[in-house]
């Protein structure tokens, strides 16, 4: 069984962004030679998201505008304040909270070197705390 594991790094450009990185883990599976096992995408930071769904504009608006109801950017959090180990203001609790809300992470299957998914769906890597530099993780484990 091969273990694999890729680094990719994105350049976000917004506060809140859905960047669709299906084309890229297509990409890096049929580069890895797997033809049976599983896929998984990790992101490697806490104010940012993974999550699979289908791949329309609207829908991506309406994903940002639903984390942005669920949590508000002007509610008071505890984690809005000074943190001496960094010299700075913690300003933002939002996107640690909408990037739990979403996860880190999905996996899917590996079958005849093929992502099983469904007919529509896209992995977004969401940007929580934008725009910066970001990484996140393919790793491939099969035969």
């Amino acid at each position: 069984m091969k273990s694999l594991i890729y680094r990719q790094t994105l350049h976000t450009r917004f506060e809140t962004e859905l960047i669709d990185i299906t084309p890229d883990v297509l990409q890096i599976l049929a580069e890895s030679g797997v033809q049976t096992g599983t896929l998984f995408v990790l992101s490697l930071h806490t104010t940012t998201g993974l999550t699979v769904n289908e791949g329309l504009p609207d829908l991506e608006a309406d994903m940002a505008n639903t984390l942005e109801k669920l949590v508000p950017d002007h509610a008071i959090y505890r984690h809005a304040r000074y943190l001496p180990s960094d010299g700075q203001m913690a300003v933002n609790a939002p996107s640690h909270l909408r990037g739990m809300l979403l996860g880190f992470q999905t996996f899917f299957p590996i079958e005849a070197g093929e992502m099983l998914t469904g007919s529509r769906q896209t992995i977004y890597f969401v940007e929580l705390d934008g725009p910066q530099s970001r990484n996140f993780i393919v790793q491939i484990l099969g035969d």
